[in-house]
C-alpha cells in the first residue's frame, strides 16, 4: 500500500524511503552528505552525517525512539514541525515500512559519542536498543536487505538508483550523494554534487542540444514561507522538458505550483511580445505551447504543508502556492529580461516560430480532418481492425513491411487483433515541429488508427486499443524502426508510455526442427540450451536463422509472437523522464557528437546485430 508495487519500481522506493530522511535532515540544515552502498547478496547501507535518530526513551510508548520510528507507521521526527520545517516525506512511513519489507534491518546511531544499535527481522526488534562502542561522528546508518518472500525481485539496478540520486543532489545543492557498488569485482562508485542547483540541472538537460543563451534564467527566494527555485534554458528543439519538484518529490502530475509557473512565463512573454516588432507580423497572441517549444525548466519549491492529490500522490493541492509562485516568477522574470534584452529577444524569434507552426498545424488538421484522417470514422485503408470493440480487450500490432503485415493479418484472432502494415522509413519527429508530422503520410495512419489525437490533443481515454505492439525486425532496420515509433510516441502520445500502453513484440531468432518436432529461440543462448538439453543428433538438427518476420508463415507467426499465451512481449514503460530526454536527444537530435560517443560506449553491449 505504502510504496505502490511488489515490482522493480517498489524495491527501489524502499531506498529512496531511507534516503529522503537523510535529506530531509539536510532540508533542516543538519547534514551535508549521503552515502547509499550496493553490498553483495542484495544488501543496501544508508549512512548520513546529520544529527542521528533520537535514542532516548519516549514518554508515552516507554520505548527508545530509535524503536519507535523503526517500528511505528507516522512516528517520525518529520511530523513535528520544529524538527523539519519541510519535508518530502509523501506518507510519513518512511524507515519503518522499509523496516517491515526487510528479511533484516540494522540501525546504527552515531550521537552523544556513542554508537546505538538495534537488530530487526522483517520488522520486529530481536533485542532492545544497546550501546555497542564509542564514536566521534555523528548520523545514522540504516544497513537492510529486502525480503524475497514479498518483493518480485531484488537485485538492485546501479542506474535506476544513480538517476533519483543526481535529481536528488540537483534539488539541494551543496549536498553530497554517493553511489557505491560492491557486487563487482571491481567496486564503482559515482558521487553527485552540484553547487549550482537547477541551474546546472536545466545544462545537464540541455547538454546535448544547441541552445538559445548560454546563461540559464536562473533565480531563488522565498515568498509567503515557500521557497521557490527555478532553472530555464531554451534550445534549438521543438519540444519541452519541464520537471517540477515539492520538497524533493518529482510531481509527475504537476499542481497549482506548475499553473503557476507557467502562467507567468506565459504572461511575461506576451508582455514583450506586445512590445516587440514581432507583433504586426502576427495576429494573434503567443500561446502556452509557442511559448514554451524548446524550454527546459525545473520548478523547485518547498512548501511547510504541502497537500498531495492524484492517483499517485504527487500532484500538489495546495491552492495558495499558485499565486504565490505566479506572482514571485513573474516578478523574477520581468528584472531579469530588462537587464538581458539579448535572451528575451532570441526567446521571441523563437516563439514567434513556433506561432507560425502552430497555425500552420491548425490548418492542417483541419484539412485532415475534412479528409478523416484523425477520425475514427475514416480508418486508413491499410488497417485490419478487430471486431471487439472495448479498447481494454484490444490490441494493435504495428508492423514493419507490406509482407509480414499480410502473414499477421491472416494468422491474428480477428476478435481481438488488428493489424496495421507499415512501408518505408518514417519522419524522425525529433528533428521536425508538430505541422510537418501531422501532414506526413506515414505517421497518419497511426495517428487515425490509434483514434486519440496527437500533441496537447491527445487523449489517452480515447485511445482504441490498450495494447499498441511494435512487431519489427530483429535487425539494424527493425531497431531503427522501433526507435523512430519510439520518439513519435514519447513526443507526442507521451501519457500513452505513461499509463504502460506500449510493447514491443519479440518475433524469435531462430527455428530448430529435428524430426517432426520445431523448437524457436530467441536469442543465442536459449538455442544453445534447446540443442544440449534435447540431447538431439546435430547431424538431424536443421536450424533456421530468421532474417526477418516476412519468413514466418501465418502459423509461425501466430505461435510464435501473436499468441498472448505464448508470445514473449515487452512492456515499455516511462519511469525516468530525465533520463529518456536525455536518450531521446543523444539518439535521434541533431548533434552527431554525442550520438558517436554513445555508440562507442554501448557497442560491445549489442547483440543479435545483422551486419
Amino acid at each position: 500500500m505504502y510504496i505502490g508495487t511488489t515490482g522493480i519500481d517498489g524495491l527501489h522506493h524502499i531506498v529512496y524511503e531511507v534516503v529522503d530522511n537523510s535529506v530531509d535532515e539536510a532540508l533542516a540544515g543538519h547534514c551535508d552528505r549521503v552515502d547509499v552502498v550496493l553490498e553483495k547478496n542484495d544488501i543496501v547501507r544508508v549512512t548520513d552525517n546529520g544529527r542521528g535518530i533520537p535514542v532516548g526513551i519516549h514518554q508515552i510508548e516507554k520505548v527508545s525512539a530509535l524503536e519507535l520510528v523503526m517500528t511505528k507507521l507516522h512516528a517520525g521526527g518529520k511530523f513535528d514541525k520544529d524538527s523539519y520545517r519541510i519535508s518530502g516525506g509523501l506518507h510519513g512511513v518512511g524507515v519503518s515500512v522499509v523496516n517491515a519489507l526487510s528479511s533484516f534491518c540494522e540501525a546504527f546511531v552515531h550521537r552523544d559519542g556513542k554508537v546505538h544499535y538495534q537488530k530487526y527481522k522483517c520488522g520486529i526488534p530481536e533485542e532492545d536498543v544497546k550501546v555497542i562502542g564509542e564514536s566521534d561522528k555523528r548520523g545514522t546508518v540504516i544497513r537492510f536487505q529486502a525480503d524475497p518472500t514479498i518483493f518480485e525481485t531484488t537485485m538492485y539496478s546501479f542506474d535506476i538508483l544513480a538517476n533519483r540520486l543526481r535529481e536528488l543532489a540537483f534539488l539541494n545543492k551543496g549536498i553530497t550523494i554517493t553511489l557505491t557498488d560492491d557486487r563487482l569485482s571491481v567496486p564503482k562508485t559515482h558521487e553527485f554534487k552540484f553547487e549550482g542547483g537547477l541551474r546546472e540541472f536545466v545544462e545537464h538537460l540541455n547538454k546535448n542540444k544547441i541552445v538559445l543563451h548560454d546563461d540559464p534564467i536562473y533565480f531563488l527566494g522565498q515568498r509567503d514561507d515557500v521557497e521557490i527555485e527555478v532553472g530555464i534554458q531554451y534550445n534549438d528543439t521543438f519540444n519541452e522538458s519541464m520537471f517540477s519538484f515539492v520538497n524533493g518529490i518529482n510531481t509527475r502530475e504537476g499542481g497549482n505550483h506548475l499553473i503557476g509557473f507557467k502562467a507567468a512565463l506565459t504572461r511575461i512573454i506576451n508582455e514583450y511580445f506586445k512590445k516587440s516588432k514581432f507583433a504586426k507580423k502576427l495576429d494573434e497572441t503567443l500561446s502556452g505551447d509557442d511559448i514554451r517549444e524548446g524550454l527546459s525548466a525545473v520548478l523547485s519549491v518547498k512548501v511547510p504543508e504541502p497537500q498531495f492529490e492524484g492517483q499517485t500522490k504527487t500532484k500538489l493541492g495546495n491552492p495558495e502556492v499558485k499565486a504565490i509562485v505566479d506572482s514571485y516568477c513573474a516578478d523574477q522574470l520581468t528584472l531579469f529580461f530588462e537587464t538581458r534584452p539579448d535572451v528575451i529577444q532570441a526567446i521571441l524569434e523563437k516563439t514567434v516560430l513556433a506561432a507560425r507552426a502552430r497555425i500552420a498545424a491548425r490548418q492542417a488538421r483541419e484539412l485532415t480532418r475534412r479528409k478523416s484522417f484523425l477520425e475514427s470514422a475514416g480508418l486508413p485503408g491499410k488497417l485490419a481492425d478487430c471486431s471487439e470493440k472495448d479498447p481494454s480487450k484490444c490490441e494493435i500490432f504495428i508492423v514493419e513491411g507490406d509482407s509480414a503485415g499480410g502473414s499477421a493479418k491472416m494468422g491474428r484472432d480477428r476478435t481481438f487483433q488488428a493489424i496495421l502494415p507499415l512501408w518505408g522509413k518514417m519522419l524522425n519527429v525529433e528533428k521536425t515541429r508538430i505541422d510537418k508530422v501531422i501532414g506526413n503520410d506515414k505517421l497518419q495512419p497511426i495517428i487515425a488508427s490509434l483514434g486519440a489525437g496527437i500533441g496537447a490533443e491527445f487523449d489517452v481515454s480515447k485511445l482504441r486499443y490498450h495494447k499498441v505492439i511494435i512487431m519489427a525486425d530483429a535487425d539494424v532496420d527493425g531497431s531503427h524502426i522501433r526507435t523512430l515509433l519510439l520518439t513519435f510516441f514519447y513526443r507526442y502520445m507521451t501519457t500513452m508510455l505513461e499509463g504502460g500502453f506500449v510493447y514491443l513484440a519479440m518475433p524469435p531468432l531462430y527455428k530448430i526442427a529435428y524430426e517432426k518436432k520445431v523448437f524457436y529461440a530467441y536469442d543465442d543462448d536459449e538455442k544453445d540450451k534447446v540443442l544440449a538439453e534435447s540431447g538431439k543428433d546435430p547431424e538431424k538438427v536443421a536450424i533456421q536463422r530468421y532474417k526477418g518476420l516476412g519468413e514466418m508463415n501465418p502459423d509461425q507467426l501466430w505461435e510464435t509472437t501473436m499468441d498472448p499465451f505464448r508470445r514473449n512481449i515487452v512492456q515499455i514503460k516511462l519511469d525516468d523522464a530525465v533520463e529518456a530526454e536525455e536518450i531521446f536527444t543523444t539518439l535521434m537530435g541533431e548533434q552527431v557528437e554525442p550520438r558517436r560517443l554513445f555508440i562507442e560506449e554501448n557497442a560491445l553491449s549489442v547483440s543479435n546485430l545483422d551486419v
